[in-house]
C-alpha cells in the first residue's frame, strides 16, 4: 500500500510498506546531508539532461551502425520492445544459455547469440564515440558553471555513465573554483607516452571512480591508460575514434545482467578497486539520474553494507505515482536489508551503521546544467 500526504508545496511524505521518506528540493536534500561526508552516484541522467538527443538509448539506436549483426537490428530490438542496448545484450546471453540445452539443427546458433552480444557492446562504444560532442567548448560557460556548482557539493564521485562530460567538467577550472578530484591516473614511467596510467600504488587520494569504465580509459594489458588532450594536443574524442578504428576498445562494462557486469568488474584491477571504494563509503549518498534498475544491482545492492546512513535519490516525478512503484520498492528493500544487517551484528561491529534514512529529491531543482 502506498500512502502520501502533502504537508507543504515542496514536501511530500511517502510510505511504501515500512519505508517513509520525503520528496525534497535538491537544496533541502543537501541541507539534510552530512556536511563533511557526501558522495554522489551518477547515472546516465546526468548526460541526458545536457543533451537528450545524444545520450539516451533511443538516440543511440537511431544512429548506430548495426551492419555487423547476424540479424536485423530492428527486428531484434522490436522483439523485446526496447531500444536499450543492455537489455538486448542480456536477452542474447540468456538465449545462448537456453539454446545450449535444446536440440537444434544449427550447431552454431549458440555462438551467433554470443557473437551478437559482443557485437552490440562494440556498437554501443562506437556509437557513443561517433555521436559524442567533439570538444568541451560545446558546453557553454554557464553550463560548466552550473555543473561544477552541483559537483562541488560532493566529496566522492562514482559514475556509471561512459561519456566524457563528467571528465570535461572536472577538468574545467575557468570559474576559479577548484573541485577536489583525483581519478588515480599518473604520468607513465615512459616520458614519451601520449597517455597517463592508473597507478594503484599512488592512488590513495582517489575520489573519482568510473564504476563501469569510460570512453577515455583503455586496457593495454599490463596497464590501464587514460587518453588526454594535454599529452598530445589532439582532441580526446578524436583519439578515441582513432583507437576504435584500429579495433582497440575502451574499458566499458556494457553487459546486460548485473551478474555479468560483476564478472567483468572482477577481472579489472581498476574496476574492482572502484567497487571496493564504493562499498566502504559512509555519511550521505546521492543517487542522481539513475533508475535503480536490476541491471545495476551489483552496485545498488551494496548500499546496505556500506556505512551510508542517509540516502538521497532523484525522482523525475513524485514518488507516489505508479510509474515509480518499482523504484520505491527497491528502496524499501535496501532499507529492510540494512535493518536485517543491524540485527545480526553486534553493537560494536555496527557502531557506524544506523537504519537507512531515505529521501527523494527532484533532480530538476539541482539545476545541473542550467537555471
Amino acid at each position: 500500500m502506498l500512502i502520501f500526504s502533502t504537508q507543504c508545496a515542496s514536501l511530500i511524505i511517502v510510505k511504501f510498506i515500512n519505508l517513509v521518506f520525503q520528496y525534497l528540493t535538491f537544496e533541502e536534500a543537501v541541507s539534510k546531508a552530512d556536511s563533511n561526508n557526501k558522495h554522489l552516484l551518477l547515472g546516465n541522467g546526468f548526460s541526458i539532461d545536457w543533451k537528450k538527443d545524444i545520450f539516451n538509448y533511443d538516440a543511440l539506436f537511431d544512429r548506430a551502425d548495426f551492419s555487423g549483426l547476424k540479424v536485423g537490428a530492428q527486428s531484434l530490438f522490436d522483439s523485446l520492445d526496447t531500444k536499450d542496448f543492455e537489455e538486448v545484450i542480456e536477452a542474447l546471453h540468456k538465449a545462448k544459455k537456453l539454446i545450449e540445452i535444446y536440440e537444434t539443427t544449427d550447431p552454431d546458433l549458440s555462438k551467433k547469440f554470443e557473437d551478437d552480444a559482443d557485437n552490440l557492446k562494440e556498437i554501443l562504444a562506437n556509437t557513443i564515440a561517433k555521436n559524442h560532442p567533439e570538444q568541451p567548448f560545446e558546453i557553454s560557460k554557464s553550463e560548466f558553471e552550473r555543473s561544477r556548482s552541483f559537483l562541488l557539493n560532493f566529496h566522492g564521485i562514482y559514475a556509471l555513465n561512459y561519456d566524457l562530460l563528467l571528465y570535461w567538467v572536472l577538468m574545467h577550472n575557468e570559474d576559479g573554483r577548484k573541485i577536489n578530484c583525483d581519478d588515480g591516473f599518473r604520468n607513465s614511467d615512459d616520458d614519451s607516452a601520449e597517455y597517463v596510467v592508473w597507478d594503484n600504488g599512488k592512488a590513495h587520494a582517489q575520489n573519482v571512480f568510473y564504476l563501469h569504465g569510460a570512453l577515455h580509459l583503455f586496457d593495454a594489458g599490463t596497464e590501464l591508460q587514460k587518453y588526454t588532450w594535454k599529452k598530445t594536443g589532439v582532441r580526446l574524442i578524436e583519439q578515441i575514434r582513432a583507437a576504435l578504428s584500429k579495433n582497440l576498445f575502451p574499458l566499458i562494462v556494457a553487459e546486460g545482467r548485473s551478474e555479468e557486469k560483476i564478472t567483468h568488474i572482477n577481472h579489472s584491477g581498476y574496476l574492482h578497486k572502484a567497487l571496493r571504494s564504493f562499498s566502504s563509503i559512509g555519511g550521505s549518498l546521492f543517487i542522481h539520474g539513475h533508475s535503480l534498475s536490476d541491471n545495476d544491482d551489483h552496485i545498488i545492492g551494496l548500499i546496505p553494507e556500506t556505512y551510508v546512513n542517509k540516502l538521497f535519490v532523484s525522482f523525475m516525478t513524485n514518488p507516489e505515482l505508479p510509474e515509480n512503484a518499482s523504484k520505491v520498492l527497491k528502496l524499501n528493500s535496501l532499507a529492510q536489508q540494512r535493518k536485517n544487517l543491524i540485527s545480526k551484528m553486534t553493537k560494536k561491529k555496527n557502531s557506524r551503521r544506523n537504519e537507512l534514512e531515505i529521501y527523494a529529491y527532484d533532480p530538476g531543482t539541482a539545476k545541473v546544467w542550467r537555471e
